[in-house]
């Protein structure tokens, strides 16, 4: 995937291992605020912190579907940095159910993992998404990956539902935006979440796919208070100066995610570290 070099690291220092606490990765929802995730893992990744299981809600289950094949950080940042708007934006025009038909994003996603399904990555992964018929949240951790990813991410209104197993499927921000019970679903014992949303701003713009994506911020955040709760420990990037939509502030969301996950590393350390086995 790319020339990106991976940094060189010091020993792992999971939480797992014969007798250890399996760490858990719960990575939010955010839309271009997610770009964030990768520079708190990249934080995480220097100090030596590796997940054992990771989870993720919407922008969260795209970045941890990278994580969980192997990606590292850097390469990650590479991936961001390369992809176009015009790579996952298919404009739908057969389907009055939303403005994109989200097949570029399964497919850009598929072809990054080589085609792998879920159960043969690298780590136990599940990614949220909503059944649109029940309002149920449903952790998919078995079969396609992209299509997990792209039901995860299928904004109502902007990307057509996704079909799986017969059922409708919508983003998982809808009931579940910060899946740390689902991290723990998975087998986490220790879960530290990753919470890039921020309080809504006056940001609507003047598009009804910002309109759309404002809405869900001011319906979301109770929401994802309530789920940080039941977590160990949670990273906030401040992600409050970038609109949802911006999806041309990369590089600045990744940076932004990096020192807040440096900021995080000492706390992190006092409240984690004595439960981690060498």
């Amino acid at each position: 995937m790319g020339t990106a070099q991976a940094q060189p690291q010091p020993a792992p220092r999971r939480l797992g291992g014969a007798g250890g606490a399996r760490l858990g990765l719960a990575l939010g929802s955010g839309s271009a605020r997610g770009f964030s995730h990768i520079g708190v893992l990249k934080a995480l990744d220097e100090a030596g912190y590796r997940a054992d299981v990771i989870t993720g809600t919407s922008a969260g289950a795209l970045v941890g579907v990278f994580y969980a094949a192997g990606y590292t950080p850097w390469q990650m940042e590479e991936v961001a940095l390369k992809v176009r708007d015009i790579d996952v934006a298919d404009i739908n025009s057969a389907n009055k159910r939303g403005m994109f038909a989200g097949e570029a994003l399964q497919k850009l996603v598929n072809e990054y993992l080589r085609q792998q399904p879920i159960e043969r990555l690298k780590l136990p992964y599940g990614a949220v998404a909503t059944n649109l018929t029940t309002g149920e949240p449903v952790l998919l951790r078995a079969g396609n990956a992209g299509q997990a990813v792209r039901a995860s991410c299928s904004i109502p209104g902007v990307f057509v539902p996704t079909q799986v197993n017969g059922m409708d499927l919508v983003d998982g921000g809808l009931v579940s935006p910060l899946p740390v019970k689902q991290a723990r679903v998975l087998g986490a014992d220790v879960v530290v979440a990753v919470d890039v949303g921020a309080k809504p701003q006056n940001n609507t713009g003047v598009g009804l796919y910002e309109v759309i994506l404002q809405s869900f911020e001011i319906m979301g955040r109770a929401l994802t208070q309530l789920e940080a709760q039941q977590a160990d420990f949670v990273i906030r990037p401040d992600t409050s100066r970038f609109a949802s939509t911006d999806f041309s502030a990369r590089k600045d969301l990744i940076q932004a995610g990096y020192e807040a996950g440096r900021r995080a590393l000492p706390e992190l350390s006092r409240r984690i570290a004595p439960r981690t086995k060498s």
